[in-house]
């Protein structure tokens, strides 16, 4: 229930127009194929930093929405409305607080976002292989 989460993931779940989360809970028994769980886009999340790496002054606890998620960092806005990419290396715990989004495979909406910047990728590809082509630094030294 949202009125169960911390002031602060009810505030983010106000601004993203999300008044029940119950649809995108985690299903962590049953039969394997029925199970979701894990990480997804968009998530209220609270990172644990390693406290040996960071300041006495700084609190260890960064909580906010998961943005992305890629090989060496985590990217969320967090719950004063800072943009942060946080090393991996760094984090010791992490906690879901709430999933805002369906399970990857059922998600539409990402579905279709992400069909879409891949056609927008490629023809960005396209246009910088055409420049390239046109200009002398395409030429061939042998």
């Amino acid at each position: 229930m949202v009125g169960d989460l911390p002031e602060w993931a009810q505030r983010e779940l106000g601004k993203m127009g999300i008044e029940d989360t119950s649809a995108f809970e985690d299903n962590l028994y049953g039969p394997i194929a029925e199970r979701k769980s894990g990480l997804r886009r968009d998530d209220l999340v609270e990172l644990l930093l390693d406290s040996t790496v960071i300041s006495d002054k700084m609190d260890p606890w960064v909580r906010g929405r998961l943005l992305s998620s890629h090989k060496s960092s985590i990217e969320i806005l967090d719950d004063e409305g800072r943009f942060r990419a946080i090393a991996r290396e760094i984090i010791v715990e992490v906690r879901l607080i709430a999933h805002t989004r369906p399970l990857y495979i059922d998600d539409e909406e990402l579905m279709t976002f992400e069909r879409s910047e891949a056609r927008r990728r490629s023809e960005i590809q396209e246009e910088v292989e055409k420049r390239a082509s046109d200009s002398h630094e395409s030429h061939q030294w042998g």
